[in-house]
C-alpha cells in the first residue's frame, strides 16, 4: 500500500503541475508500466568502501561513456530576469572531475580517518543515489525526473527547463545544472528555464540490455557490483555484519538504491569530510536524510503553485519591458 500511495502522489503532482502549465506532461506512467515498476525487481549497486583504492577507473569509464552526450551552450548565454539570477556555464571546465557536474556524473570523494591502526585514506564513488522514491522525480513541475521500473532515476532532456527543483528537493543536491542547453531556449530563455539539469542515469540503455553500468564493469579491484535490490541488501548486511561495519543507502531518505558499506562508521566520515572542506556544491554530504515523504509533503504547496506564479511574473517581467521599450 506504501508504494501504491506513493505512485498516487507522484501521479497527482505531475498531472496538477502540467494542467498549471497549461498542457499535459509526456510520458507518465501508465497503470501497466506502473504495476511492472512497483511489482518488479528494483536494481540496486553495492558499493565496498574497503575495497575501493581511489583509481578513477569508474569516474574515466563515466566520463568516456557520457561526457559528449552533454552538449555546449552558444555563447552568449541568455542572462536569466531578473539579474539577481545566475546562469551556470561548466562547459570551459569540462575536464574537472573532482566534484560532480553536468559534464562529470561522477567522482571519488575522499578523507582520512583514524582508526585502530592508525589513520587511514578513504576512498568514495559519488554518483546518484537514485532513491526509491526520489523526490527530485515526485517534485519535478514539468516531468522531466522520472524513475523507470530498473529503479534508474534519470532526467528527460526533452522536456527538462533547468529549473533546479530536482537539485532543491535531493537531500544532497546531486543534479547540476548547465545553462544555455535545452528546450527553454526556443521558449522564454530569459524568463523561464536556466537550462538543464544533468546527473547519473545509472546507464540505463545498458540496464535494459541486461548489461551493467559503465563504472562497475571498470572497477578493477571489484569494488562495485549489481543486482536485485533483495540480494544487494542481504550482501550489504552480511558484509556489514562481519566487519561490525556500517550501511549507508539503506534507509537514507526512505532507502536508496546505491547502498555504500564500510567497516568504519559513515559518521566519522562525514565529520572529517566537513573538516577538510569536501562537502558542498557538487560535492554531496554523508548526513542521514528523513524519509522523502516528509520534504514531499513540506514542498507540495510550492510544487503546486510554482508553475502559476512563474507564469504570472512571466507576464509581469515581459509588460515591465514592454513598457521600458515604449518610454522615450
Amino acid at each position: 500500500m506504501g508504494n501504491k500511495r506513493v505512485f498516487q502522489r507522484r501521479r497527482f503532482l505531475q498531472g496538477a503541475a502540467g494542467l498549471l502549465l497549461g498542457g499535459t506532461l509526456p510520458e507518465l506512467l501508465t497503470p501497466a508500466t506502473a504495476s511492472a515498476a512497483l511489482g518488479g525487481e528494483t536494481q540496486a549497486t553495492l558499493i565496498d568502501v574497503d575495497a575501493c583504492d581511489g583509481c578513477g577507473a569508474c569516474v574515466q569509464a563515466c566520463r568516456a561513456r557520457n561526457l559528449e552526450r552533454v552538449p555546449l551552450p552558444a555563447q552568449p548565454l541568455p542572462q536569466p530576469y531578473p539579474s539577481r539570477v545566475r546562469s551556470q556555464d561548466w562547459s570551459g571546465r569540462r575536464d574537472v572531475i573532482d566534484r560532480l557536474t553536468p559534464y562529470n556524473w561522477l567522482y571519488i570523494q575522499s578523507c582520512t580517518v583514524q582508526t585502530a591502526a592508525g589513520a587511514r585514506r578513504i576512498f568514495l564513488p559519488r554518483r546518484c543515489m537514485h532513491c526509491i522514491n526520489p523526490p527530485c522525480a515526485n517534485l519535478c513541475a514539468t516531468g522531466a525526473a522520472r524513475q523507470r521500473t530498473s529503479g534508474a532515476v534519470y532526467i528527460d532532456q526533452g522536456t527538462c527547463m533547468g529549473d533546479g527543483q530536482c537539485d532543491r528537493a535531493c537531500p544532497w543536491m546531486i543534479p547540476r545544472r548547465q545553462s544555455g542547453v535545452g528546450p527553454y531556449l526556443n521558449f522564454a530563455p530569459r524568463y523561464a528555464g536556466n537550462g538543464q539539469m544533468f546527473k547519473c542515469d545509472y546507464c540505463q540503455d545498458l540496464l535494459d540490455q541486461g548489461e551493467r553500468p559503465a563504472c562497475i564493469t571498470a572497477c578493477p579491484r571489484q569494488a562495485q557490483s549489481i543486482g536485485p535490490r533483495k540480494e544487494i541488501v542481504r550482501k550489504a548486511e552480511i558484509m556489514a555484519a562481519e566487519r561490525q561495519g556500517d550501511i549507508f543507502g539503506l534507509n537514507e531518505n526512505g532507502g536508496t538504491n546505491t547502498l555504500y558499506v564500510s567497516s568504519q562508521p559513515f559518521r566519522d566520515m562525514e565529520a572529517e569530510l566537513l573538516r577538510e572542506d569536501q562537502i558542498g556544491f557538487g560535492r554531496p554530504s554523508l548526513r542521514p536524510a528523513g524519509a522523502s515523504m516528509d520534504k514531499e509533503n513540506r514542498l507540495l504547496s510550492t510544487v503546486l503553485l510554482a508553475p502559476l506564479a512563474g507564469a504570472a511574473l512571466a507576464g509581469v517581467r515581459l509588460w515591465r519591458e514592454k513598457q521600458k521599450r515604449r518610454r522615450p
